[in-house]
């Protein structure tokens, strides 16, 4: 089954397209979406055609994947996929690109520890060229995917991270590639806004999951979800006392667009929920628990251990967007069961 007919999915995003935002300020608009295959990228692209009302420039790399996943949009005049690399020069056939989200980036451990290189110069240099490109094709508003991975480590003075803090992070390590690339894509952001007057925001996302993970992703919460939607039992590489803060793709969504909509320029806004803040072991458990299955304890390899974060309390205090009027539609324990649904139909 396809995704986009499995019928929670399709409730999930008429959910979406349905929030109460200025959404004709869209109208007639050119959105180009950048990472359009990932899970942010894929979801936010099914909540805008769904809406309709504006044009939607999805540019990714993998063509294949593209045409698999977005299927029912080629032949739309509304939807155009475009083959690029962010690393590279950016060719959109476009006049104009009003709104650009910037959601592109190696998201997932294995892919940190492999692919060092691309994941910093994707954060950094396919940034630089995005917001060239938005600079040169009347841009209104620039969305910047960050993530909770900027603030490092919790430095022992705060429960929770507002978007002011920043904790300790050791720069000199083959990890750091991502929490650095998402740090000076920021600064790089501010430049923009400060030198070329770009309208610019910037969403920080908590750890996202939901059925557009891809199948690739080996970030835990992924590889829990998998095992259980499979019916299988879920194995944990670690303690588990890690305590993050997690989102639905949904949610993560519908954060990203009260950030278009209503976010400040220049400011960044952390997308999370309280309802969601969970032990790694703990979540593993609920997840077991409601497969059926049991939680067992595996060594990890050289490589997943290089690309594991060294953060131990990472939770995201998500007020500031929720004060511009953002609520999760999801608690951590719905928005695990309705991804295992979902999965079990289109795996």
């Amino acid at each position: 089954m396809h995704l986009l007919e499995q019928k929670l999915y399709q409730e999930d995003v008429e959910a979406a397209a349905s929030l109460d935002f200025p959404w004709e300020k869209l109208e007639g608009k050119t959105v180009l979406v950048a990472g359009a295959s990932g899970m942010i990228g894929s979801f936010l692209i099914d909540v805008l055609m769904k809406k309709g009302g504006c044009k939607v420039c999805a540019l990714g790399r993998n063509a294949e994947r593209a045409r698999k996943r977005f299927a029912p949009y080629f032949g739309n005049p509304q939807f155009t996929f475009v083959q690029g690399d962010i690393n590279e020069e950016i060719r959109v056939d476009a006049e104009r690109a009003e709104v650009i989200f910037h959601a592109a980036s190696n998201t997932h451990p294995l892919a940190y520890a492999a692919d060092p290189i691309g994941t910093l110069t994707t954060n950094l240099i396919g940034t630089d060229h995005l917001l060239k490109f938005a600079a040169e094709h009347g841009n209104e508003r620039f969305l910047f995917a960050s993530s909770v991975e900027i603030y490092g480590e919790n430095r022992g003075d705060c429960e929770k991270f507002a978007e002011n803090y920043c904790g300790y992070l050791d720069c000199n390590t083959l990890r750091a590639g991502y929490p650095e690339g998402k740090r000076a894509g920021e600064a790089l952001c501010q430049a923009y806004i400060r030198q070329k007057g770009l309208d610019i925001v910037i969403p920080r996302l908590a750890r996202t999951y939901g059925p557009t993970m891809l199948a690739s992703d080996s970030k835990a919460i992924a590889q829990f979800l998998k095992k259980g939607a499979a019916g299988e039992d879920i194995v944990l590489k670690s303690e588990g006392t890690q305590v993050y803060s997690y989102t639905y793709v949904a949610d993560a969504v519908s954060g990203l667009l009260a950030c278009l909509f209503y976010g400040q320029c220049g400011e960044a806004y952390n997308i999370a929920d309280a309802r969601s803040d969970i032990a790694l072991r703990d979540l593993a458990g609920m997840i077991a628990d409601y497969a059926g299955k049991e939680v067992v304890f595996e060594l990890p390899n050289e490589l997943e251990r290089a690309g594991y974060s060294k953060a131990t309390k990472a939770m995201l205090n998500g007020e500031k967007l929720q004060k511009l009027g953002w609520k999760a539609r999801y608690d951590m324990r719905s928005g695990i069961e309705r991804t295992i649904q979902i999965l079990r139909e289109t795996m």
